[in-house]
């Protein structure tokens, strides 16, 4: 225990799943706002490396990988009621941890909702089974089991998780720049109606990741600022976006979903390949890959006005990703290759030597046509913010932290995802790790410069048309 009012007491044991580039970014984040026993963690990996990292903080690391026939003995002696089972990894069910932890009382984060190993690429499966949709959907099932029980914080990582809090944010500034002065909503009909108010059509999650490191990107090779695992399954899953009530009609290929919220829709090709026009302040107009993430589904299904593929109002919400250059080659590589990933994997980490981590949302349709409001992150004050950190991670790794210690305070809160947490309290927990916060207006439509070229398929009358930002 502690006597720092800012440390979260904890008495209880914590098991880390996964110890990979976040993993090892929030480890001293944890001890540095949470009262945690070292002799009481626990990191459960599928390898030995950063042993000497776990030792350092006086942490068990077993080198071990949690399987479909294996989860539960493995953690049945070291979780009980009270502990925290915090998941980093991939390949391991989320769906399958909460239903564990929900009847034991175990307390449960993780950054994605992740299927067994093969669950995105299983042919057997539909494209629609392999979605971050059917993925949500299936997990938010378990809610119909019980109301209440210990708390579980869904996709509490940068994206998903904190950009849901940074969009509430954003949406309370533009409100007091376009004159609304209504009071900050309580619940997700009055965000819904402050969004709807306010004229916000399309919703961007618009990143920028500028890092470079000493050493560049080499054929046969994928390079990355983050999981290169994790980049690869979710760029080479079907594109996914929440679908608006503006909407004119579905892309050639797109897809609405058989059953659920009806949020959101996939597209009949990977977000690898998908490309978008978007903007970010540092960057300007730019391409993002439009990659599924969650938060696309959770953020639309939140801010909908009724039931259905035809409700009053959702906005249109995606992701649009410029990862780092090398990254970006990395991708292209992977497309060219067929799908094969490369023989070599390689986290950028110690050897990065400039660049930031631009992430924020990018809120477009108002009277002020867009709005960006996130997170500029250099790489030299990120480490100098907190060890083992990248720009890239330091965003997500301080989401997890804060959601972490929410988790704590509220342990009683059942399944929640980040846009039915109070944003205030979650971005007072990050943003002393999240370099300039800054909104930022521009006067940018998705039509600037198309005049260069002879597309047939573009709505001139209406800019804010999802076929207007599509690239390809």
């Amino acid at each position: 225990m502690t006597d720092r009012p800012d440390v979260q007491p904890f008495d209880g044991r914590l098991v880390l799943i996964g110890f990979g580039c976040i993993g090892r970014g929030v480890l001293p984040l944890l001890f540095r706002h949470i009262a945690l026993d070292p002799e009481r963690v626990t990191i459960l990996s599928p390898d030995s490396g950063g042993r000497a990292l776990a030792e350092t903080h006086g942490v068990d690391l077993r080198p071990l990988a949690l399987t479909e026939a294996n989860y539960r003995e493995v953690l049945e002696p070291l979780l009980g009621p009270g502990d925290f089972l915090l998941n980093l990894s991939v390949d391991v069910s989320s769906q399958a941890l909460i239903a564990w932890c929900r009847p034991r009382d175990v307390l449960y984060l993780d950054t994605c909702t992740e299927p067994w190993q093969g669950g995105y690429t299983d042919a057997g499966q539909s494209l629609a089974a392999r979605t971050n949709y059917a993925l949500r959907e299936a997990v938010l099932a378990l809610r119909d089991e019980g109301a209440g029980g210990p708390t579980a914080v869904l996709t509490h990582g940068a994206n998903p998780g904190l950009v849901s809090h940074l969009l509430k944010e954003a949406l309370l500034s533009l409100a007091a720049d376009l004159g609304d002065a209504a009071t900050p909503p309580t619940d997700r009909t009055g965000w819904a109606r402050l969004a709807q108010r306010l004229g916000v059509r399309c919703i961007h999650i618009a990143e920028r990741d500028s890092q470079v490191a000493q050493r560049r990107k080499v054929d046969d090779e994928f390079v990355n600022t983050w999981s290169v695992d994790g980049f690869i399954s979710e760029a080479c899953q079907p594109a996914e976006l929440g679908w608006g009530s503006h909407e004119k009609q579905l892309p050639p290929d797109g897809h609405r979903h058989a059953s659920g919220c009806q949020a959101g829709i996939y597209l009949q090709c990977p977000g690898a390949v998908t490309r978008v026009r978007t903007w970010t302040p540092l960057a300007g107009p730019t391409l993002g890959h439009l990659v599924t993430h969650s938060e696309a589904l959770s953020i639309a299904d939140y801010l909908t006005l009724g039931e259905g593929p035809s409700p009053e109002y959702r906005p249109t919400v995606h992701y649009a990703y410029h990862p780092c250059d090398d990254a970006l080659l990395s991708l292209h590589e992977l497309a060219g290759r067929d799908w094969r990933p490369q023989a070599r994997q390689r986290l950028l980490d110690e050897d990065i030597v400039t660049g930031i981590d631009e992430l924020g949302v990018l809120l477009m349709g108002h009277a002020r046509r867009a709005y960006w409001y996130g997170s500029r992150l250099g790489i030299e004050q990120a480490r100098a913010l907190c060890p083992n950190n990248s720009a890239t991670s330091l965003q997500v790794t301080a989401a997890v932290m804060a959601g972490v210690v929410w988790a704590m305070r509220n342990p009683s809160r059942g399944l929640v995802e980040p846009d039915e947490m109070p944003h205030d309290e979650l971005l007072a927990l990050c943003r002393g790790y999240l370099g300039e916060v800054a909104g930022v207006y521009a006067d940018w439509t998705p039509l600037e410069g198309r005049d260069r070229l002879y597309r047939e398929d573009l709505d001139r009358d209406d800019p804010w048309q999802f076929r207007n930002f599509r690239a390809d």
